[in-house]
């Protein structure tokens, strides 16, 4: 299911986190494939690895948490623990969940994005600074030179979120990894930030991993989607392909939970039951406890992501079923 240039190759990624009642599986043997210049959407519930996926490409896990087997390729390369953290913040930038927490609280917003210019680059601090000046202005921040002086908390959140943009930016990265860049910002600044990213992946020619939980977002600003449960990409494909003709029923089911403002009597259909514990996932297909056109073998066959076309594929035996039923 390779394409044709991918600027980013994930093969058989595992994390795992030790804890006194087991190894949490959080990222359990995923493929992905991010073409050069296009936005790459993951989806999934809460807790289903999208982030850890992400922190594991930039070789920023939490504790405990380490990598236990697979291959990350960037731009050709294959990167060790040791190189992911040479090119974090050169070649590969990351956009935070959360700008408060990402944001230095006791040091001033312009020094932290002239930090990565003059650090890893090697600038002066004056070069630094107009850099700095020159990204605050690229992502759409009124009076440069006042917020460069301002902290975070004088700043109000899509402020925020811009410098955190600004800062991944700031040594001109060619992969952007964003981590629900809009989740603490309201409705109208979600659409500012998403227009931003999206306006800044066509004038810089970025290549974007955009991990969310709004598949509206996804199908908005991605041209590629990848859908996550339990620690594994379960159906990948364009947009198009996977929200038109959904391959895997937990895609299926994500699509009916979405609200339908064309249709105000449809009523929302939830996804029964809970998302696997992931210390001791169900057997076979992790979905088949909540999947509502189970068979009795997927409790047994723990099915591989298939391969349907270029850059298509699904983890579900019974997809041409699921293709027929609509």
């Amino acid at each position: 299911m390779s394409l044709a240039e991918p600027i980013l190759s994930v093969r058989d990624l595992r994390v795992e986190i030790p804890t006194p009642h087991g190894v949490v599986k959080a990222v359990d043997g995923i493929d992905l494939d991010v073409p050069r210049g296009s936005a790459l959407g993951l989806v999934g519930e809460s807790g289903c690895g999208k982030t850890m996926t992400l922190r594991a490409i930039m070789g920023l896990l939490p504790g405990r948490a380490h990598i236990s087997g697979g291959e990350v390729v960037f731009d050709g390369t294959a990167l060790s623990p040791d190189s992911l953290g040479r090119l974090r913040g050169d070649s590969i930038g990351m956009v935070f969940q959360e700008p408060m927490t990402a944001l230095n609280p006791v040091m001033r917003v312009g020094d932290q994005i002239a930090e990565g210019p003059r650090v890893r680059l090697g600038q002066s601090a004056r070069v630094s600074r107009e850099r700095a000046l020159d990204l605050l202005r690229l992502v759409g921040i009124p009076d440069p030179e006042r917020r460069y002086r301002a902290y975070p908390h004088e700043l109000s959140g899509g402020l925020r979120q811009r410098v955190v943009i600004a800062i991944a930016l700031a040594s001109s990265p060619q992969l952007l990894l964003c981590d629900e860049p809009t989740t603490a910002l309201d409705v109208t600044i979600q659409d500012q930030i998403l227009h931003l990213l999206a306006r800044l992946r066509a004038e810089m020619g970025l290549s974007q991993v955009l991990v969310t939980h709004d598949l509206a977002v996804v199908a908005q600003n991605c041209e590629r989607v990848a859908v996550m449960y339990a620690g594994r990409i379960v159906e990948t494909g364009t947009v198009a392909e996977v929200f038109g003709s959904p391959r895997h029923p937990y895609t299926r089911a994500l699509l009916r939970s979405v609200p339908d403002f064309d249709d105000r009597r449809a009523q929302l259909e939830s996804i029964g039951g809970m998302p696997p514990d992931l210390i001791t996932p169900p057997s076979g297909c992790r979905f088949h406890p909540r999947c509502d056109m189970a068979h009795p073998d997927c409790a047994s066959v723990d099915p591989p992501l298939k391969a349907l076309g270029p850059g298509r594929g699904t983890a579900c035996r019974y997809h041409e079923e699921l293709a027929r039923s609509g």
